[in-house]
């Protein structure tokens, strides 16, 4: 079976349309590979190919022969084995109907054993022989025309023709008569050819079955985690231009076991295959909206009962019960800036409740990803074993998060831009918000935010996916879409250890 992202690359490769990926419908992560990918693709499918060619034997072929003085001679050609494929050159054209992938110049080298039995008038006594004999098929090419469409979310890879040529052929015998090397040469060529035809179109028709059944098997959702999934089904129809090749998929997040009903949107989205200048094989945008749509899954989740998202704290919700500066959470530290908090509470301990008051919203910037999200932070009050809750604050954030790729992850680093505050409700009276706006400024700059850098600073690792990787990728910004540019390699160990089992 074909590796998965060799066969993510193939979907790229085969499809006939415009230059641009234009949805109608809800795309918001697109892939495209350019021709440095559609190369790597081709070499990888190519060497695939082969591997599933090579030590495949060919149907016996038997003949009856009239040679002269000798009288009927029944040959049979058996064992016929491709032990070898070498290819020349290999190339993909794009037509108005498909794409064309050609092998041309291969040459194939074939195993084989013989043994024939005669008898005429001249030899009264049957006589019989046998060996083996080495073929070298020369001029040998490959093709086949492909498409690819979308059924119903999945893609459905279509052979509209293929086929296989042989341009020549010698043949070495070992043992036998020199009449019987004549008459394999000329009785046996075109039946050597057509076999090797056949058997070389029969694989190319299997290979291409095997991967449109892998096609239909990918998954139209991943879960994320006991919250989220991701709607992976493909948008529309690929894309092919004469520089690049493009995908679209929904990839919008979505609370988990709730049924999808398919959405339209009138805006056609446009993605270019364009890296920076960079020569990269695939290009990987994700549309803001990829962001929005997880932001509002996981504050859905908070307002939803747990025992539908099966949870026991909301997602977007923080406990700060640790300071740098633990005396801030003691009411003896407000004493002077919410007097009636120390007088009803002398010497408590408090926690900051804080959560999501609306869906953060998020925007794809020049040079980093901004958000802005309506918090409340709630006063606790720790007394005698029990949480009272005496104050709570609303803050509108403002933040900014840059990503980088270092080595093979994805890496983050959020900053506070700024932020706003004002009261909204409270048990102890009314609070100067100017006096406690730096005690959340504190909490913010010393715990907040480098609690939630330090989770991005572990980064996100680029995913291996059955062998192959990404590699010397780089992060554009691209509003509203930002862009993963990036090479694809295979691991060599990995593709060894899998190698015997593509070719069974």
């Amino acid at each position: 079976m074909a590796p998965f992202i060799l066969l993510v690359l193939v979907s790229l490769l085969f499809v006939p349309t415009s230059s641009y990926v234009q949805q109608t419908k809800e795309g918001f992560i697109s892939g495209v590979i350019s021709d440095k990918g559609l190369d790597f693709a081709k070499d990888i499918l190519i060497e695939q190919g082969i591997a599933s060619i090579v030590q495949l034997q060919l149907p016996e072929i038997e003949k009856s022969v009239q040679v002269p003085f000798i009288g009927n001679a029944k040959v049979i050609l058996s064992e016929i084995t491709i032990k070898d494929i070498q290819v020349n050159s290999s190339s993909v054209v794009s037509g108005e109907s498909g794409i064309f992938l050609v092998v041309s110049g291969a040459t194939a080298d074939l195993a084989m054993k013989w043994r024939y039995s005669c008898s005429s008038w001249l030899i009264p006594i049957g006589i019989s022989d046998s060996g083996n004999a080495t073929v070298k098929v020369k001029g040998m090419q490959v093709g086949l025309t492909v498409d690819l469409r979308n059924e119903e979310g999945t893609l459905k890879l279509i052979l509209l023709d293929y086929g296989c040529y042989v341009g020549d052929l010698s043949i070495k015998l070992e043992g036998g008569a020199s009449w019987l090397y004549q008459v394999l040469v000329d009785a046996f060529q075109g039946n050597i050819a057509s076999a090797v035809e056949d058997g070389i179109s029969d694989k190319v028709s299997e290979g291409i079955g095997k991967l449109d059944t892998l096609l239909q098997s990918l998954p139209k959702q991943i879960s994320v985690d006991n919250f989220a999934e991701l709607n992976v089904s493909f948008v529309g129809n690929p894309v092919l231009s004469s520089t690049s090749i493009a995908i679209a998929i929904n990839g919008l997040f979505t609370e988990r076991n709730v049924f999808l009903v398919p959405q339209r949107y009138r805006k056609r989205l446009q993605v270019s295959s364009a890296c920076g200048g960079l020569p990269k094989m695939i290009k990987v945008s994700i549309h803001e909206n990829v962001f929005r749509s997880a932001s509002l899954v996981y504050f859905r989740a908070d307002n939803c009962p747990s025992s539908f998202f099966w949870f026991q704290e909301g997602s977007m919700q923080m406990i700060i019960d640790e300071l740098p500066n633990q005396a801030i959470l003691n009411t003896a530290e407000w004493r002077f800036i919410v007097p009636q908090l120390y007088k009803k509470y002398p010497n408590d301990d408090m926690q900051l409740n804080i959560s999501a008051s609306s869906p953060p919203v998020i925007l794809v910037d020049n040079q980093d990803i901004r958000a802005s999200v309506l918090v409340d932070i709630a006063i606790d009050v720790l007394e005698a074993g029990e949480v009272i809750p005496v104050a709570c604050i609303s803050v509108d954030i403002s933040a900014s998060c840059s990503v980088d790729i270092i080595r093979n992850k994805i890496n983050g680093r959020l900053k506070l831009e700024e932020f706003s505050a004002y009261l909204k409700w409270s048990k102890i009276g009314k609070l100067h918000i100017s006096l406690i706006q730096s005690l959340i400024s504190t909490a913010l700059k010393t715990v907040v935010i480098p609690y939630l850098n330090l989770e991005l600073k572990k980064g996100l690792a680029l995913p291996t996916i059955d062998g192959f990787a990404f590699q010397n990728a780089n992060i554009l910004y691209l509003p509203p879409w930002i862009a993963v540019c990036t090479d694809v390699s295979y691991l060599e160990d990995y593709y060894l250890t899998q190698h015997s089992a593509y070719v069974s």
